[in-house]
């Protein structure tokens, strides 16, 4: 069954909705640039609140090292996704560190990306594969061109693919890609910060019978 990760998450309201729909893992941003930012105190308090089987995942960007593994145990967070420049090397240290398994995030502009994700396959337990946007490094909600996900399959390394998903594209994302989890965040936005349910639900629901 495909998983599914609604990410910028920055309220209970919205985690325990996403979680009583069905979400496998929400996202908390903690790129200090992101319209969806959340702080560590927030975040620990959401996380409390969610139900087991919602694992709670950390959106980083070119974060210092330390500063990850303080926030990531400060939160209780059980993923790490890396959406920034970060080198092997730093994924293999922030996975040795947290004792946590690590998503590394490839913007795709091309399928140069596809050579890009050939350096990680021993330090990263997923990829995420996400539109091209240098000015929108935490996620961009655009669509990229499905194609090369789908040759990332060759790569064996599952992976999520989020740019732009909305309850209008999920299905026919699934049915040309069949990833191993999808990502959504302003998708299923009513405004920056706080979730739509109707389009979580549709979304989620889309997603699982696809």
């Amino acid at each position: 069954m495909i998983k599914i990760k609604i990410c910028g998450i920055t309220n209970i309201q919205d985690a325990t909705l996403a979680a009583s729909l069905g979400a496998d893992y929400v996202g908390f941003n903690f790129y200090k640039d992101s319209p969806r930012k959340v702080s560590a105190k927030a975040a620990k308090e959401i996380i409390a609140a969610l139900p087991g089987f919602v694992i709670p995942a950390g959106i980083f960007v070119d974060e210092p090292v330390q500063e990850l593994v303080t926030t990531v145990k400060k939160c209780g967070l059980k993923i790490i996704q890396l959406h920034g420049s970060e080198s092997a090397a730093y994924c293999k240290e922030a996975a040795s560190l947290c004792s946590l398994p690590i998503i590394k995030a490839f913007r795709v502009a091309d399928e140069t990306t596809l050579t890009a994700m050939q350096g990680y396959l021993d330090s990263a337990d997923y990829f995420l594969l996400d539109a091209s946007a240098p000015e929108a490094p935490g996620g961009t909600g655009m669509v990229f061109n499905w194609d090369i996900a789908v040759k990332a399959k060759e790569l064996n390394k599952p992976f999520f693919l989020a740019g732009g998903l909305t309850p209008g594209n999920i299905a026919e994302a699934i049915e040309k890609v069949r990833p191993f989890g999808v990502d959504t965040a302003s998708g299923v936005e009513r405004l920056p910060k706080r979730k739509d349910y109707e389009k979580m639900k549709s979304f989620i629901t889309t997603a699982r019978r696809t």
